[in-house]
């Protein structure tokens, strides 16, 4: 496991806020997006922290005995610090529920968790110098700077504080705005000292600290086997809040029947999607893509609905008959490429969880005049800057969703595609003026404040043409022909940057010129995180009009080049441990621009081609080992590869993101011999789908039917599957090449 830093959280609830986890790299991190928190490849533990998100991480705990420590030292020597070594052996992970000896203290460690409150269960050796370090002013993981630090020990057994931090991509996307986290640790032993400390300086029989680089200790004295238990209540708000969610879910409550209610919780969710087959690798690779697509991101409301603005004071969510919140609200990274996997999965699957993402967004629309791509606890931390959340409110409509202020959430989505001024880099689009007044976004250097120089003006411009298509079929629908004519006008924009010439995307200058001395696999130049042989594919809502500028030989052949070389090195960036790996390659599948490329044969009358290369890519790129699950890049920006996967070994995925007024599911080659997708609370509504002489060699589509009925294409309109009922796939090893042809997906011309 080498990932990003909110993805080893075992202690945690699908979408759940605390997210506790063992931390082996988490300590000064320097807080961007790089992978951090836990490497399986380490054998030490610095602390297991509370707080993990997309630009949060905080409140950071470890049990010791013995000589107090107060720096937790180096994965080279961990005896310079309270780290401690581990055996592997000793270490268990679930969903919900964690565990591992700590070594050098003989302290076995558990932990679990409840939405809003983290469960300890420390078992103490013999000992007159037990210790619990809480570390609150260091960086840890994605956090970044600690603004501000604060402790104390209050009614004898509890710890309430807050840690403030200045997120990275808050210095230049909201600057000035900071994170705040809050909480109270209850603990069943009352400790019969207490000191603080900054870095490696002690203050003891201290019991308040506040500052930077800070902490505080207790200490207690210790019988052989003693169980010292602590329960730690979350908010983003206040510590008031902190204590009515640890009151709310974690009073009467013991350690084990939290466990046990969050192996429920997983097992309700995960078990929507039952899989019936005997290959336990590909299952261990499904339901950890699943796992992964339910706990990137996470809650950031209270149980009484108050959640952090953006601005001074807290916001409320409206409460239902009963006083319960009607929804929550949600932190969240960018959802740059999550339209080819988490939100196709979450609309089949988790469809009161999309919802209430989208109206989480909603609502900082109507606070700030905005709609975010990346929040962290009200605050904006756009990754990305393109924001498609106009194209998934969009596709939600699209798909037949009412349950959320979709009338807000147009006028949102309207704004994100056409309004340019106002736009900076916590808003993203900061470059949409060009798009809309000439057409396409030139090839121009950004400096940013910290430094960061993006050039992306060409991959922009495909973008914004993208999501520009799916908000025109909103006003479609919706009957605002004004909206419509202009959004479907810009979703023709990428057509200004087709090279005639060399038949690829390519950048052009502000003066209307493409770019000289021009090299269509060179990363970062014009283009984000890929290069103009991924980003030519880039035109997910409109593969009829690029098939006719390509020409339908030479689409085939770079297609089918693409997969052929790229199986070389594994679909990516080969066995190179980095995020980015494979950004200067013909394909990547570590990131997201490429994931629809595989899917586009079903577009250009070969769709064998997407029924072998999908199941080769989820063979072979995927894995269960620790360090090969997503390739080797692993940037599994929350849950989208495995989300993929997920889509991939169902056999259904739609290239246009669901943006299209009548979305379709396109065809691959599904991987189990049976799978039962639940689609709504009723027990008998579901969707079955079956493959027939299914095998690893076995994976061309012979004939399909739908409840009964032949399906001649490749596709099929989302309204009829979510009806419900059977399909059932024939496979074999040699592909039918007559099969799936004969009318190609809708395109935009459609």
């Amino acid at each position: 496991m080498h990932g990003r830093w909110f993805f080893y959280t075992p202690a945690a609830l699908p979408f759940g806020m605390a997210k506790l986890a063992p931390h082996t790299n988490a300590y000064e991190s320097i807080g961007s997006w790089l992978p951090g928190g836990y490497d399986d490849r380490h054998l030490s533990i610095e602390g297991f922290g509370h707080f993990h998100e997309f630009q949060i991480g905080g409140v950071v705990v470890m049990p010791t005995v013995g000589e107090l420590k107060t720096i937790p030292g180096t994965l080279e020597n961990p005896d310079e610090g309270y780290r401690s070594r581990f055996d592997k052996k000793d270490e268990h992970s679930e969903p919900g529920y964690y565990s591992v000896f700590l070594n050098d203290y003989r302290i076995k460690a558990e932990l679990t968790a409840t939405d809003r409150v983290g469960f300890h269960r420390y078992t103490f050796p013999e000992s007159k110098e037990s210790l619990l370090i809480f570390d609150i002013g260091h960086k840890q993981g994605e956090s970044s700077d600690v603004i501000e630090a604060f402790a104390q020990l209050v009614n004898g057994n509890e710890i309430e504080g807050y840690v403030e931090t200045y997120p990275e991509y808050a210095k230049f996307c909201d600057p000035e705005n900071y994170v705040k986290m809050y909480f109270v640790a209850h603990l069943s032993k009352e400790p019969s000292s207490v000191g603080t400390f900054v870095d490696d300086e002690i203050q003891p029989n201290a019991s308040t600290t506040k500052g930077v680089r800070n902490g505080i200790f207790v200490a207690f004295e210790t019988t052989e086997n003693e169980v010292v238990e602590m329960q730690v209540g979350l908010s983003y708000t206040s510590i008031k809040n902190a204590r009515l969610n640890l009151e709310a879910e974690a009073t009467g409550k013991s350690f084990d029947q939290v466990h046990e209610a969050a192996i429920q919780r997983w097992n309700e969710m995960l078990g929507r999607i039952q899989v019936e087959d005997d290959n336990v690798e590909n299952k261990t690779k499904f339901y950890t893509g699943l796992y992964h697509a339910l706990l990137g991101r996470g809650i950031g409301s209270d149980v009484n609905g108050q959640y952090k603005l953006n601005g001074e004071g807290i916001g409320q969510i409206p409460l239902d008959e009963n006083g319960k919140p009607r929804y929550n609200h949600i932190n969240t990274d960018g959802m740059w490429g999550a339209f080819w996997n988490l939100s196709q999965l979450w609309a089949m699957v988790y469809p009161e969880y999309f919802t209430q993402y989208l109206q989480s967004n909603i609502d900082f629309y109507k606070e700030t005049g905005w709609l975010h791509d990346g929040a962290a606890a009200g605050v904006f931390t756009n990754g990305v800057q393109t924001n498609f959340q106009g194209l998934l409110i969009a596709s939600a409509y699209n798909c037949g969703f009412r349950d959320f202020d979709w009338e807000a959430g147009y006028k949102a989505a309207v704004k994100n595609e056409l309004e340019y001024r106002g736009r900076n880099l916590g808003n993203g689009k900061y470059d949409l003026n060009y798009f809309v007044k000439n057409g396409y976004v030139p090839y121009q250097d950004t400096i940013i404040s910290n430094g960061w120089v993006f050039n992306f003006g060409a991959s922009h411009t495909l973008e914004y043409a993208f999501s520009s298509y799916a908000v025109a079929q909103m006003a479609k629908q919706l009957g605002n022909e004004s909206d419509y004519k202009k959004l479907m006008e810009q979703a023709g924009y990428w057509k200004n940057i087709f090279d005639p010439e060399t038949k690829f995307i390519r950048p052009k200058l502000p003066n209307g010129e493409f770019i000289e001395d021009f090299d269509p696999m060179k990363a970062w130049d014009g283009f984000q995180e890929g290069n103009a042989y991924q980003f030519t594919w880039f035109v997910p809502h409109d593969i009829a009009g690029l098939i006719e500028k390509m020409g339908k030989d030479l689409f085939h052949e770079r297609l089918e080049n693409t997969f052929k070389e790229s199986r070389k090195s594994l679909f990516g960036g080969g066995r190179e441990i980095h995020s980015f790996s494979g950004v200067e390659m013909l394909y990547n599948h570590g990131n997201q621009p490429c994931l629809h490329q595989p899917w586009l044969f079903n577009y250009s009358g070969k769709p064998w081609l997407t029924q072998k290369w999908t199941r080769t890519i989820c063979n072979e790129f995927y894995g269960t080992e620790p360090l090969h699950g997503y390739g080797f890049g692993q940037d599994e920006d929350q849950g989208q590869l495995g989300a993929w996967y997920v889509m991939a070994a169902l056999g259904l995925f739609d290239v246009q993101g669901h943006a299209s007024a009548e979305p379709t599911f396109q065809f691959g080659s599904p991987m189990f011999e049976k799978v039962t997708i639940q689609l709504s609370k009723k027990p008998d509504h579901c969707l079955t789908i079956e493959t027939k002489n299914n095998s690893q060699k076995n994976y061309y589509v012979q004939r399909l039917k739908f409840n009964g009925k032949t399906i001649e294409n490749s596709w099929l309109e989302r309204e009829k599957l979510m009806h419900g009922g059977k399909l059932v796939f024939e496979v074999d090893s040699i592909p039918n090449k007559n099969w799936g042809v004969k009318v190609p997906p809708p395109p935009m011309s459609d």
